[in-house]
Order: C-alpha cells, then structure tokens, then sequence
C-alpha cells in the first residue's frame, strides 16, 4: 500500500491491503501515540467506533475494538453511521478518539480506517505520521507494553448514537420541511436508516431508494456516483427534489423536480447566499477548491460573497475555514461542510438545509439553483507521463497559454498532477461545450507529446 496514511485515513482492498491484522496493530499505534501526547492524561482512556455496512466492516471493526481495548482504551461501540455521525458524537461524548470503517464511495471490496481527534476533528498529519512509524516499529518485533487485570478496555454498544445525532440534525435546522416530498438514495450505505430518519423527523414525505444495504450492495449502481435511479424516481413520484448520498454519507448531490442534477458548487452557491441573509455566513466568504466552477465564482461575486479556493480535497478546504474562522465550504463532488455545525463535510446536514431553504422560499430548487449558471467543464486524464514536469515543461506552457488567450474571460484551464497515479488531468472550463473538448483534447495531446 506503500505510506498507508492518505487525504482521508488508510484506504485499501479489505483483507489483502486492509488486513485485520493492519488494523488492529494500527489501532494499538493510535492508543499509545494519543497515550504519549498526553490526549488521556488524568483520565481513563475512551474511543467511539462506528462503521458503514460493508461485510468486511464486520472483522474490521471487531480488530479495531481489539486493538483499542488492549491497550487500554475503553471502546463504545456505535455501530452502523455516517462518517460524520461519528464525528460528530466523538465530540458530543467527550471521547478522546474516534475511529470510523469506510472507504466511502468507492466499491464495496474497498474498506478504510479513519481517526478522529477528540471533539471530532481530523488527526492532525504529524499524529498520522507518529502512528504509522510506531505501527512500523513494532511489526517490526517491538514489544508493545501492555496492561493486564482492571487496566484493560472495556467494550460497549452505545445504542443511543443513532437517536442521539438524529436529534442534532434536526436542532439544527433553520425552518421545517412540511409540505416537501423529498426522494433519497442511500448508496446502501451507512445513511440508509439515519437520513429518512432525519427528514420524516423534519416534515417532509420521504421516499427511499438504495435504503437496504446487505453488506455487498454498498455504491453498487447508485448513490451521489450514480444519479440516474434518483432522477428516475424523483420524476415518477412528482417531488420536490431529491437528495444522494455516499457509501459513509459525508457527502450530497442533489436532483430538482425534473430530474436535473444540482452538484456541489450549486449546492454551495443556494447555501451560501441563504446563510448570508440569515447572517451565518462569517465573513461573507464561502471556501471551495480551484476545481469549483467558473459559474460559481461569478455568481457569488455577483453576490457580494467572497470565495477563497484551496487545493482539492475536503481537508484543505477544512484546513482553511479553520484558519480563518469560515462556516461554509465545500467541493463540486458535494462534500460541504458546515463549521458551526459538522466537523467534516455531512451528507444529510447538507440535504436537510437545502431542502429547508426550499421549504423556507417556497421556490423550487431548480430556481434556487439558477444563482449560478454552470459553464461546460471538460475534465482529461493524460496516462503515463512524467507528470513531475507539468509545471516546468516548455511546451506545456506555451499551449496553456495559447489556450487561454482563446478562452479569454469566459473559461479557464488547469492542469494538476494525480497524487497517486502518472497521470495528468487536463481541465477546460468554457461558455461553450464544444470550444471546451476541443481546448481539452488539443491541450491533452500535447501533454501526452511533452511529458510522455
């Protein structure tokens, strides 16, 4: 797997890459590195540790309790919740860690491992890094000290979770959703009983699909990768809108009326304006990546709302809303994160407040959705190059600018290196669809003649 720790914890091929064994000396490492920072100085240890439905999740999470247990961290066991349900009662229980087994949208061989700080934030990088040497040390013949008699960990099911974050969403909630009929793909994931849960709770008619996960069923044909079956449904049964989540429910797409897709920066874009009249929205500013949508920067200019864009990925745009103290942000795939409310990016969150603003405006959502026009993105992998060279490659430059001149103000192009593969993605924004394949393609190629 080569470092084990990525963007979002340690993610691999359940029981080949992700070995019952990895996770319980991983969870061992993580007991004794928090240990050592001082993380349970003056108190008896505790962790919080959730799942999604996956079949592998089963072992995984039974090495993981194992793991915490005898190294003498005590062990509430929450079951199957989203990602940000953990999250969100590792703060609210005062655990002092906690971990979640998902490997989010990604098919259902795949299982990961991701740790939470105490009050549900992410590890910081350096802990990351602290855990996966001291894992190595010890793999390696290390011994580990270990207590024995009353200093072992005790095992709990905290059967409340469940009541207990549901409760929150809806404490949350600016409006009701009475009178909305709201459609729900569930990915078969560890929302497909919270999210219905949490809207019915709210008001609204709920109707579900991909609700019942088996285990093996997980992102399988559906979910925010896979929007048709949503579409399909919410026009055969005349809703409002509908809502899709992911595998471990950290994130929302959305559908109107007529089945058209809302993506996140439209998401973020109805949010944001809604924030800032309700004076939520800190700052004026809303956080996105430098992959948001061209139309979405224009339209919160057009609203007297800043954006300030990081690099891609969930983390960064946390990293800089914490920084600079910012309560909205997200990404195009549909991870938004509210900050006075999530710690990570929360799929129903997301959907319970885009629907209360439809609910609250009486507009539709297609019509919410219009205060920003989506320019045509075309997005190319270049395979093996030697993407190290993307930036410094004379030619490269030449035609990334020749491109740009063309586009003028009205598209823009990007070029990124893959963080795991030797692939480049070329990325071509335009007010026209087939000016961006061209732009895309020739870009493409050269990239392929330059670096390949």
């Amino acid at each position: 797997m080569g470092r084990l720790f990525g963007t979002d914890g340690v993610r691999g091929v359940a029981n080949a890459d992700l070995t019952a064994e990895l996770a319980l000396g991983l969870s061992v490492a993580a007991a004794h590195v928090l240990a050592e920072a001082g993380t349970f100085e003056g108190h008896r240890a505790t962790a919080l540790v959730g799942r999604d439905p996956r079949a592998s999740g089963e072992f995984l999470e039974a090495a993981v309790v194992a793991g915490l247990a005898s190294a003498g961290v005590d062990v509430l066991r929450v079951g199957v919740l989203p990602t940000p349900a953990v999250a969100y009662l590792t703060g609210a229980l005062g655990a002092d860690i906690g971990v979640m087994l998902s490997a989010s949208h990604n098919a259902m061989p795949d299982n990961g491992i991701k740790f939470f700080a105490r009050g549900g934030h992410k590890l910081a990088d350096e802990l990351e890094d602290r855990i996966e040497t001291v894992y190595e040390q010890h793999r390696g013949g290390e011994p580990w000290s270990r207590p024995t008699g009353g200093g072992v960990g005790r095992v709990t099911d905290y059967n409340e979770g469940f009541d207990r974050y549901v409760a929150h969403l809806i404490g949350v909630l600016p409006n009701r959703l009475d009178g909305l009929k709201v459609v729900l793909d569930e990915a078969h994931g560890a929302a497909a009983r919270v999210s219905p849960e949490a809207f019915a709770r709210a008001g609204a008619e709920v109707i579900t699909i991909g609700a019942e996960p088996d285990g093996l069923n997980i992102n399988d044909g559906c979910g925010s990768t896979h929007l048709d079956l949503l579409r399909a449904a919410v026009v055969e049964h005349g809703a409002d809108l509908g809502i899709a989540h992911d595998g471990d429910a950290d994130r929302c797409l959305a559908v109107d009326a007529t089945g058209e897709e809302v993506d996140g920066d439209q998401i973020l874009a109805v949010l944001a304006v809604a924030m800032r009249e309700s004076g939520h929205l800190r700052k004026d500013t809303v956080v996105g990546t430098v992959m948001s949508n061209l139309g979405f920067k224009t339209a919160m200019e057009r609203e007297g709302i800043q954006l300030v864009q990081t690099a891609v990925g969930d983390r960064y745009v946390l990293e800089s809303m914490k920084a600079e103290g910012f309560a909205l942000g997200g990404e195009q795939s549909g991870h938004v994160i509210v900050l006075d409310h999530a710690t990570t990016g929360d799929g129903t969150l997301t959907g319970l407040m885009l629907a209360a603003r439809v609910a609250a405006t009486g507009r539709t959502l297609a019509d919410l959705a219009g205060v920003m026009q989506r320019l045509p993105q075309v997005l190319v992998n270049v395979p093996d190059v030697d993407k190290s060279r993307v930036d410094t490659s004379p030619d490269v430059a030449t035609a990334v600018a020749q491109a740009e001149h063309a586009l003028g103000d009205t598209g823009r192009v990007l070029l990124r290196k893959s963080g795991t593969e030797p692939l480049v993605r070329v990325m071509v924004e335009a007010a026209d669809l087939e000016q961006a394949r061209a732009v895309a393609g020739q870009l493409a190629d050269v990239v392929k003649s330059a670096l390949g």
